[in-house]
Order: structure tokens, then C-alpha cells, then sequence
């Protein structure tokens, strides 16, 4: 949280285009005959979509309900999340704006966020800001909806019969943005390799936006680095990292509000990851991190920083019963410290997670049990038990039935409880119950990879935390306990990928209605839509690939959004990136390619008073060797 957060004024609208509701109509017909259609097709496992995937969550548990977005034409953050409706992105609008995520509507301090297997936290504001991840070196997108969760994977380096690999990439276009980045990969031997990385962002960020209105103070200057250490074991392998990011940034305010703050932030981190199968009956995971983060705010109401210090150990054991149930028992520590000019806190969070796995022919099923210990250096303090089941059935090769329940608790954040003027001592943590069930289709058909789904979600939360202008002073944004919310939702998404010789193409859709409601008796906003989630999300993707040449193009559309006073206009996007590979001897290439963003120029805000840039273009050069 930073002063110009807390003293954010009550937003008025902005001069915004509306598609309006007849346009809302023609989408609902379009994506409705279009879903008809690909169901009749069915549709897509190729990159850049959505994949039914079965993963291991970080404490031994099998996942059934999980999404995977692949990472190769998209290079920034909300582009690439914005291929997944179900998630709710948070954006302050252009380069130096802060960008968050949360998951079916639960909030961002709900969603956890991982980064090559260890969780990212940030206990001061609950908020992990996804700008400080390096996604030019990031393989995949792994969406986990039982865990509630989105895990961000580095791509491992593929030699073959090589033993050093390498790419540099150039990034420019508008709002004079200027991105450098390289990576360097060596092969240490049969074992072990070692990849090096780097990437810069030079931004500008200004642009405009209504009628003669511009964004300013909207640049940023931000560099990453890191080393990824790669190893194998006799019956495992680890992977240990060590990474950096710097940034120095304006924070331009709202629109009615304009603000001439900068903001700089130091983050650092190393972490391991390492997991082995001792034995036929017993395999262990175990992943430890530390972490510096330093944030300074420069700013008119006066300066402050922010210095947190983390600690993490994980472990899980599994034990193989027999040869079709597995019992693992996870126990995990976290310390969270921060020195501040505002305030001082600590929290020490003890888990530990009794997990059983059953595996049938055509049924499997995860059933635990978590509790977790949270202890302020404060008076907070939390004890709960969390329940929870993944069952998955399948009733042909092709057809299969998931569902999870979980109760799940989100405790207050350093700055929500603690922060001077702002913090509320007094808030509950959240007590959420997630569930969701629905049936999955995926087969081969000749030359075509097709697929489809259906998933209906409900959620329920008690004493959900959110903030709001206060009634004394509405330039200060207080937090409070809603009472209760009710979320229900339905995805569906089909898609359909194939490869003739040299042509590749795929074409996916993915919509998502989401009703999240306020529920709480005498609330002044009892029956309506929690701020900021969208009632209908839609995502349209088509990718196509001939002897090099590349075509992508993505549709984003969300309506029936809300803020604190009232109704949002509803807005789409379109995306479209076309490339060039050239091949040549000894395996290297060159890569150039075309990014056009927003090519119909809308204009929009993902968060009141913070509008997004219009339409922008961006060239890329990489080559690898």
C-alpha cells in the first residue's frame, strides 16, 4: 500500500467509449454460433490455449481442474492472463502500472501466485505484482482452480546435440518502449546445465486517452536478471534460481486524481526446488526460498519505505500404500518480517496438509485435510482446518467428470490491518468454500487435436474484505468485512488443432458468466456485483503456422462490470501478432515479428480512474544460436 493508494479519491466516470447493448447482444449471438460450431468441430490443445492438464500441487496433492496457457507470441502480463475469462486482471494502466490477478472473483490476496514451483507472497498488501516476473523466459501458464492458484514456469533449456544455446531479442514501439533481453544457456554436463538471463524495459508510458486528455508520469525504467541452476538425480532433480528485479517508476495517479509520485523497488530472491523418488514406496518434495523486497515511495504527502524480509520451507512426503493409493503428509513454514516508516509487523504461517490418493481404472480421488497457523507479532492470530476433495471420473477414454470442493481462509494483510489511517485491527479473515464440477472432452481425430468443456463454479465467502471511501472522508479508502458474497459461474471452452505437413493452426474459445453478489442483509450494496468482475467474459483465439510464418490473433471481450458507484462500460480488445522465422545452419535462427495491440483502439479501464493505452504497435527481432 503507498500513500497515493490509501488517499485515492472517490472515482468519477471517465470519458470512456461504450460498446453499448446492442453490440453486447450481437456478441452473445456470435460467441453462442461460434460455440455451436466449434462444439461440432471441438476444439483446441495447442500453444497459446487452454489445456486440461493434470498437475502436483506444491504439497503432494493431485490436480485435477487445471489450465495451461502456453507462452510464445505474448509477452506481457494481461495479454497473456487475458486468455483465461475465469480470471479477474487487475491493471493501473499502462507501463509503471501495478498489475494483479484473482481467480473466479475471490480477490487477489485469495489467489496464490507461484514462480517455477515457490510461492510469491506479499504480506504487506496481499497484491504479488506480476510486473516484477520476467516473462520472456516463462514456458507456460498454469492455471489451478481446486488450489486456487496461477504458477508462472521458466522454459528448461532444450540442447540437443549442442552445449551452449542462446537468444538475444529486441523489443520497440509505442510510448517510446525499448525492451532488450538475453538468455544463455550451458551445458555443465549430462546433468546439470546452467542458464543465465537478462531483459531491460525503457518506457516512456504516456499516452492519451478521452477527448485532449493524456497519462502522465506514466514511465518506467526496470531491469531482471537471475541464474537458473538445472540438475538431475539418480531417481529425481532439482532446480535452484537466483533472481533480481529493479525498477524505478512513476505512479501517475487516477485520471481525477493526477499524481507526480515515483516509486522504486528492489527485489531479490533464491530459491530451490528439488524432488526425488527415494524409493518405489517413497518420493519427497522440497522447495526453500528467501526474499528481500525494498520499496521507496517519493511523494507529496511525504516519503516512505518499505522493507520486507520472507523465509520459506516446504516439504511433502508421499508413501505408496499400493499401487493404487498413496497417502502424503506436508508440513511447510513461512516468516514474513516489515520495517517501514509507517509501521513494523511480523507473521509466522505453520501448514501442514494430510492427503490421501486413490487410483482406480476409471476413478481417482484426492481427499486432505490442511491446517493453518498464523501468528502476528501483533494480537492476530488464526487457527483453521481445511477440508478438501478432487475427484475425477472417467467414463470413456474421451470423456471424463471433474469435480473439487475445498474451504479455503485468506487472513488480513500487514496494510489492512496495521497501516496508520488505513488499517482496520479489528477485520476477520475471509472463509471461503470453492467448489466446481463438470464434464471434459479431449480426443484425436485424423490430423486434428479437439477438445471441450463444461465447468460450473460456485463459491461462498464470508466476512470478504474489500475497500472503499470511507464515509468521513471519501478521499481515504478504508478496508472492511463485506459479511458474505455468493459467486456463481459457468465456463465453457472447446477448440480444435491441427498439423498437415508444414501447416499448423488452431482456434479456441473460452467464455465465462460469473454472478458475484454482495449478500450481506442491510449492505448498501446488498445484490450487486462485487467491483471489478466481469459477468460475462469471452476470448477468442485463432494461431496459424505455415513454413515459418506465423498468424495470431486473440478477442478479449468482459461486460457487466461494476465499481463503487455503479455500472462500467463493457469493452473488448483485439490482438494481433504476425512473425517470420528464418532457419539456418547449426540451428540458428532469426525471429521478426509484428505485435499490433488493441488495434481498434478502445478505450477502457481495468480499474476505475486508470485508463489503458489505446491502440499500440511493437516490433520484434530475436535470434537464437
Amino acid at each position: 500500500m503507498t500513500p497515493e493508494q490509501v488517499r485515492r479519491p472517490a472515482i468519477g466516470k471517465s470519458n470512456l467509449r461504450n460498446p453499448g447493448a446492442g453490440f453486447l447482444l450481437d456478441v452473445h449471438i456470435m460467441f453462442f454460433s461460434s460455440f455451436l460450431f466449434a462444439a461440432g468441430l471441438l476444439m483446441a490443445d495447442a500453444p497459446d490455449t487452454l489445456a486440461t492438464a493434470v498437475v502436483i500441487a506444491d504439497k503432494g496433492m493431485i490436480v485435477s481442474k487445471a489450465d495451461t496457457v502456453k507462452i510464445s507470441t505474448q509477452i506481457d502480463v494481461t495479454e497473456a492472463l487475458s486468455r483465461i475469462p475465469a480470471l479477474v486482471i487487475g491493471d493501473m494502466g499502462g507501463a509503471a502500472g501495478l498489475k494483479s490477478v484473482n481467480l473466479r472473483g475471490l480477490g487477489s490476496a485469495q489467489t496464490a501466485v507461484y514462480f517455477d514451483g515457490v510461492r510469491v507472497n506479499n504480506v504487506q498488501s496481499g497484491q504479488s505484482d506480476l510486473g516484477m516476473m520476467d516473462f520472456c523466459n516463462c514456458s507456460d501458464i498454469v492455471v489451478d482452480y481446486a488450489q486456487n492458484s496461477i504458477s508462472f514456469n521458466t522454459s528448461k533449456p532444450q540442447f540437443g546435440s549442442k552445449n551452449f544455446i542462446g537468444n538475444v531479442k529486441f523489443r520497440g514501439g509505442s510510448y517510446e518502449t525499448y525492451e532488450p533481453a538475453a538468455r544463455l544457456d550451458f551445458k555443465l554436463s549430462d546433468k546439470l546445465s546452467l542458464s543465465a538471463i537478462s531483459s531491460g524495459t525503457y518506457s516512456r508510458g504516456n499516452f492519451r486517452y478521452g477527448d485532449d486528455l493524456r497519462r502522465s508520469n506514466n514511465d518506467v525504467r526496470q531491469i531482471h536478471a537471475g541464474v537458473d541452476l538445472w540438475g538431475l538425480m539418480e531417481r529425481g532433480s532439482w532446480h535452484s534460481k537466483v533472481y533480481f528485479n529493479g525498477v524505478e517508476r512513476g505512479t501517475p495517479g487516477s485520471s481525477d486524481w493526477p499524481s507526480t509520485d515515483r516509486q522504486k523497488d528492489r527485489n531479490f530472491f533464491a530459491q530451490g526446488v528439488m524432488q526425488n523418488r527415494f524409493t518405489s514406496l517413497y518420493a519427497l518434495n522440497v522447495s526453500a526460498k528467501v526474499s528481500y523486497d525494498d520499496l521507496y515511495y517519493y511523494s507529496e504527502w511525504g516519503d516512505s519505505r518499505y522493507q520486507a524480509t520472507g523465509f520459506q520451507l516446504n516439504t511433502s512426503h508421499v508413501f505408496r500404500l499400493a499401487t493404487w493409493a498413496d497417502i502424503s503428509l506436508a508440513a511447510d513454514i513461512h516468516r514474513d518480517d516489515l520495517k517501514s516508516t509507517n509501521y513494523n509487523a511480523g507473521r509466522t504461517n505453520v501448514i501442514s496438509v494430510l492427503s490421501s490418493m486413490f487410483r482406480l481404472p476409471k476413478f481417482k480421488a484426492n481427499l486432505s485435510i490442511e491446517y493453518s497457523g498464523l501468528f502476528d507479532s501483533g494480537s492476530k492470530e488464526l487457527n483453521a482446518f481445511s477440508p478438501s476433495a478432487d475427484l475425477r471420473y472417467d467414463i470413456t477414454d474421451a470423456l471424463s467428470i471433474m469435480a473439487f470442493g475445498r474451504r479455503a481462509f485468506r487472513a488480513p494483510t500487514f496494510n489492512e490491518l496495521y497501516y496508520p489511517g488505513y488499517g482496520n485491527p479489528d477485520l476477520n479473515s475471509e472463509d471461503a468454500w470453492l467448489t466446481s464440477v463438470g464434464p471434459q472432452w479431449q480426443r484425436q481425430i485424423s490430423n486434428w487435436i479437439v477438445n471441450a468443456g463444461a465447468d460450473f463454479n460456485f463459491n461462498s465467502i464470508k466476512d470478504k474484505i474489500v475497500s472503499a471511501p470511507s464515509v468521513d472522508n471519501p478521499s481515504y479508502w478504508l478496508p472492511y468485512n463485506v459479511g458474505k458474497a455468493l459467486i456463481y459461474g459457468i465456463d465453457l471452452k472447446s477448440g480444435a488443432a491441427f498439423k498437415i505437413g508444414d501447416c499448423t493452426g488452431s482456434l479456441s474459445a473460452a467464455y465465462t458468466w460469473q454472478d458475484t453478489k454482495d449478500k450481506t442483509p442491510g449492505s448498501s450494496t446488498y445484490d450487486k456485483q462485487i467491483p471489478y468482475v466481469s459477468k460475462h467474459s469471452l476470448a477468442l483465439a485463432l494461431a496459424g503456422s505455415y513454413k515459418g510464418v506465423k498468424l495470431d490473433l486473440v478477442w478479449d471481450f468482459r461486460s457487466g462490470r461494476r465499481d463503487s458507484d455503479g455500472e462500467m462500460p463493457d469493452y473488448n480488445t483485439l490482438d494481433v501478432t504476425l512473425g517470420k522465422d528464418f532457419s539456418f545452419k547449426e540451428g540458428r535462427s532469426l525471429t521478426l515479428k509484428l505485435l499490433a495491440r488493441n488495434i481498434t483502439d478502445i478505450r477502457y479501464e481495468l480499474s476505475s480512474g486508470y485508463p489503458m493505452p489505446g491502440r499500440a504497435f511493437y516490433g520484434i527481432v530475436g535470434f537464437n544460436f
